[in-house]
């Protein structure tokens, strides 16, 4: 079957590649950009990474800081007036996933009829159209959001974690510039580092994958296998901080051009729902979820486990994908990942939203590209399960 590969038109990538903004803007005619990101960027003045090299250039960007953890759809409307208000012709999402998607979803937005809704973009619709071209520069290895066709917004009318994909959202460009994450603190690395990791399993084993996403999965399962606890662990370790920043994208580069599976369709609920953020509920799903699937595309799973490195070319498959498990449990020990119980969601709560949690993952469409295609029941036993 013929695959559609899609990625941005230009990626800056090393230390210090973030000075080079203005320069990647002018390559394409670019000189009027709004910067979207959040309040911490600004306040910590880490922000001054991505403005200083725009002003020295003679540029005057304005900002739009206002992103929240799980962009809302109405964050992307207020984003959007702000958009449609000045005279810019370009997006800057600088940040973690969060403001990268926000900017995607605004561009989208803007370019669509007036009266409409982020919820009208939501899978299966096709988000083809951007009002202004999106660079992205992140400053987390986790979402590679700067390299993909997706974005995901929350309605705030329904809780539900909106899924959109389309050319809208891919980056004009991404500087990927692994010196901004040696702030990052060790829960976020932990949580951005499985995320990444899931996106390349997910990849790599659904039902959507092709040579090309399998390079950069694989690719990436080895970076980060190797690197993500050391960065964890020595937070300002240059060479663990390119390996996972290096590694997160080209994940996002596979699950773009793949798709994710069972895990994203499920977590996106437990975020939506109880605030949990994005690459902790992936944490706290992927042990169970993979062994949910493991037999129906175990050659994948137990190649994935050579990759990561926790097993060799001489074992078997059965034993490669035992021991894939055994190191997912493993590393959600020593990086500190709760279940739903230990990060403080009430038992009679999770309870109670587990068919309506069911029935918003299999609408997400992500469910049906896992190696074994869930029944509602299935995910919601899988729920009970992860609960701890």
């Amino acid at each position: 079957m013929p695959a559609t590969i899609v990625s941005p038109r230009l990626m800056r990538i090393g230390g210090g590649s973030v000075s080079q903004i203005a320069e990647v803007l002018g390559l394409f005619g670019l000189s009027r950009p709004l910067i979207v990101t959040d309040p911490w960027m600004v306040s910590s003045g880490t922000i001054d990474r991505c403005l200083a090299p725009l002003r020295a250039a003679g540029l005057a960007p304005a900002i739009f800081a206002e992103t929240v953890p799980d962009p809302t759809d109405t964050v992307i409307a207020a984003g959007v007036a702000v958009l449609q208000a000045g005279d810019f012709d370009s997006l800057i999402g600088f940040g973690g996933g969060s403001p990268m998607d926000t900017a995607k979803a605004m561009a989208i937005l803007a370019a669509a009829p007036a009266g409409a809704r982020m919820r009208d973009f939501k899978v299966p619709a096709q988000a083809d159209r951007a009002a202004v071209p999106v660079v992205c520069i992140p400053t987390t290895a986790g979402t590679g959001s700067e390299a993909t066709r997706f974005t995901v917004i929350t309605d705030t009318e329904t809780d539900e974690k909106m899924l959109i994909a389309g050319l809208g959202a891919l980056p004009l460009a991404a500087i990927v510039d692994h010196e901004l994450t040696f702030s990052v603190p060790p829960r976020t690395t932990a949580d951005t580092g499985i995320d990444s990791l899931t996106h390349a399993l997910e990849a790599f084993v659904s039902k959507r994958a092709n040579p090309h996403a399998d390079s950069l999965a694989l690719s990436a399962m080895r970076l980060i296998g190797r690197h993500l606890r050391i960065a964890y662990h020595q937070p300002r370790n240059a060479a663990a901080r390119e390996a996972m920043m290096l590694g997160a994208m080209q994940a996002g580069l596979a699950f773009s051009n793949s798709s994710v599976a069972l895990v994203h369709g499920m977590s996106r609920p437990i975020g939506a729902h109880f605030h949990v953020p994005h690459g902790l509920s992936n944490a706290m799903l992927l042990p169970a979820v993979t062994e949910f699937g493991l037999n129906d595309a175990l050659p994948r799973y137990a190649e994935a486990a050579r990759a990561i490195g926790v097993a060799t070319v001489e074992d078997a498959d059965q034993v490669a994908g035992s021991k894939l498990l055994e190191e997912l449990r493993a590393l959600n020990q020593e990086l500190g990942v709760p279940t739903p119980r230990e990060h403080g969601i009430p038992a009679d709560r999770w309870e109670g939203l587990l068919p309506l949690m069911a029935r918003q993952a299999l609408a997400s469409g992500s469910p049906a590209n896992n190696p074994r295609v869930p029944e509602e029941t299935e995910i919601i036993d899988l729920y009970r399960k992860v609960y701890g």
